[in-house]
């Protein structure tokens, strides 16, 4: 094959972590729905703080000034789930904190409980940068330690 491929017209990138990201939004809207977590079920997710559409009190952005994890699993309530976002209230120091984050902010969810983990890029709401051709490597599917994590890095080189 040919090493001087052109750019894609598609955004696949965009396209796979806004699947992924309905994935997060499906699982959420379900613990909504049925008023709690199945069996041992629990929700790590992490998100940037100064991204667009997140609403969080000062004092957890003073904090978490870029990035932040909650954890969803025996204190939250008023779990609202929407198209593009969700809010939640938990209680941080013990003081009651009302969040809203929109899915683009999130840039990882795991569910321990069954080893399954969900790895995003944070989405600017800009005009996305021109990326570096993709390399053929296929990625890892299983992580080192055996449990399902799906890492999904498009984009910049390391």
């Amino acid at each position: 094959m040919s090493e001087d491929l052109p750019d894609s017209l598609i955004p696949y990138d965009e396209i796979v972590q806004e699947a992924l990201r309905a994935v997060v939004g499906r699982v959420l809207g379900e613990v909504e729905h049925t008023g709690g977590l199945p069996g041992n079920h629990h929700f790590y997710i992490t998100f940037k703080t100064q991204a667009a559409g997140v609403d969080i009190p000062a004092r957890l952005i003073e904090r978490f000034p870029d990035e932040m994890t909650i954890v969803l699993q025996n204190k939250f309530w008023d779990l609202k789930v929407g198209e593009d976002m969700f809010q939640v209230s938990l209680t941080f120091n013990q003081v009651a904190a009302h969040l809203i984050i929109p899915f683009s902010a999130i840039t990882a969810f795991v569910d321990p409980a069954v080893n399954f983990a969900l790895q995003f890029q944070a989405q600017a709401d800009a005009v996305p940068e021109p990326h570096d051709e993709a390399e053929n490597d296929a990625p890892d599917m299983k992580a080192e330690d055996g449990s399902n994590v799906v890492t999904v890095d498009f984009g910049k080189k390391k």
